[in-house]
């Protein structure tokens, strides 16, 4: 992506399985690479991170 995505924008790199496509390929954006995932943001499952996220997303995007 270029250009980057939205907030709440599926990223086009993830699999079905939600699994990074170009993980370390030097293709994969700065922003994916440096971070550093805690529980606070991922929980411990797929559905926890979603969920996690997209509360974030909602309380930063005004």
């Amino acid at each position: 992506m270029p250009n980057g995505k939205a907030a709440g924008e599926r990223c086009v790199q993830l699999s079905d399985a939600n699994l990074c496509l170009i993980f370390g390929s030097p293709d994969r954006p700065a922003v994916c690479s440096d971070f550093d995932a805690s529980e606070d943001v991922c929980g411990h499952s797929n559905e926890e991170a979603l969920w996690l996220i997209t509360q974030l997303e909602a309380q930063t995007s005004h």
